[in-house]
């Protein structure tokens, strides 16, 4: 069996006068690659390297495939996620992970929203402005400290320590900088505290399999994210941390139930991410889900396998073993 690798390293990221510093941090090292190759080799497949959405569209007529498994996050289009998924539904190749329109979808942080509210799940209220004379002050998303972020965007793209504001000129002047730089609407919504970040990894089908909660470090003095934070394109500085609140066997049963109620609003397929802030009275809100994770050996997948005690290798093939049978693919 021949299983695609479609990808997007950060040597091959097309960059363009007035990037923002971060607009490849969605990309990946090759470590990632090497590590969906071993997982695909662990079932017994044999891995073909494709590259990039780009790659495979020059390829695509003389490649003989069983079935593939895209990361390629694309550049410059809120469709950017769905290129390689509508290349390999198009020629006929078996695409493990969710299809197009999700993916589409999930990068649209306000929409994702609504349907986590029609899903039963509760997020932050929120308001997006397609440039910052679009404020209206008597209409905000609630009290101050509020959160802006791109509304298209992964991998806390546009986030820095400025992102949570506390008043109507730093609210303006982060829409402003937002809505300038990544060239699309930013989106504004509740600031959560109090009882710390978590997520929420999901594998699987019918049903879906939430995985053991990850509680993330947040900074200090924000209280955002440290990972957001971290991220490539930022100034390395060292940051105090803290937890900010204790996961209890309560908390990470809500947390499950959210994060496969969102995954399977969104119609995700065999693999995902949910993101969620806890309040001071212990209330999980629902951020963002992303069906098109990293697999990086040292991100969300990896410590999850390590927690289970599982070796990654063998863990990841499970999880793309488990896509395989869903496509009908052996």
């Amino acid at each position: 069996m021949r299983i695609g690798l479609i990808y997007d390293t950060f040597d091959a990221y097309p960059w363009q006068p007035g990037d923002p510093p971060d607009a490849d941090a969605e990309y990946e090292p090759e470590t990632t690659v090497e590590t969906l190759a071993a997982a695909v080799q662990a079932l017994g497949a044999e891995p073909v390297r494709i590259g990039s959405a780009h790659d495979l569209l020059e390829r695509l007529p003389s490649l003989d495939l069983d079935a593939a498994i895209t990361i390629a996050e694309g550049a410059r289009s809120r469709n950017r996620e769905a290129y390689a998924p509508i290349l390999l539904e198009m020629a006929g190749i078996p695409c493990l992970g969710s299809d197009a329109l999700t993916l589409s979808l999930s990068l649209d942080k306000a929409w994702t929203k609504d349907l986590a509210v029609a899903a039963g799940v509760p997020t932050p209220p929120y308001r997006t402005y397609p440039h910052a004379d679009a404020i209206d002050p008597d209409d905000l998303p609630g009290a101050f400290p509020l959160f802006v972020k791109p509304r298209y965007e992964g991998t806390s793209k546009g986030i820095t320590a400025g992102s949570k504001v506390t008043s109507l000129a730093a609210l303006r002047e982060q829409v402003r900088h937002i809505t300038t730089a990544y060239r699309q609407d930013a989106l504004v919504e509740a600031f959560v505290h109090g009882g710390g970040e978590f997520t929420v990894a999901v594998v699987g089908n019918d049903p879906a399999e939430p995985l053991p909660v990850l509680q993330r470090a947040v900074e200090a003095d924000t209280g955002i994210g440290l990972h957001a934070l971290e991220h490539r394109g930022l100034p390395e500085r060292d940051y105090d941390y803290r937890l900010g609140g204790t996961l209890t066997p309560d908390l990470e049963g809500r947390l499950h139930d959210y994060a496969v109620a969102v995954y399977d609003k969104l119609a995700c397929k065999d693999f995902a991410r949910a993101d969620f802030r806890v309040d001071a009275d212990g209330q999980p809100w629902f951020l963002e889900i992303n069906p098109l994770p990293t697999f990086a050996p040292d991100d969300t997948f990896a410590i999850v396998a390590e927690l289970m005690g599982r070796d990654y290798d063998a863990f990841l093939a499970d999880v793309l073993r488990r896509g395989l049978r869903r496509l009908g693919v052996n």
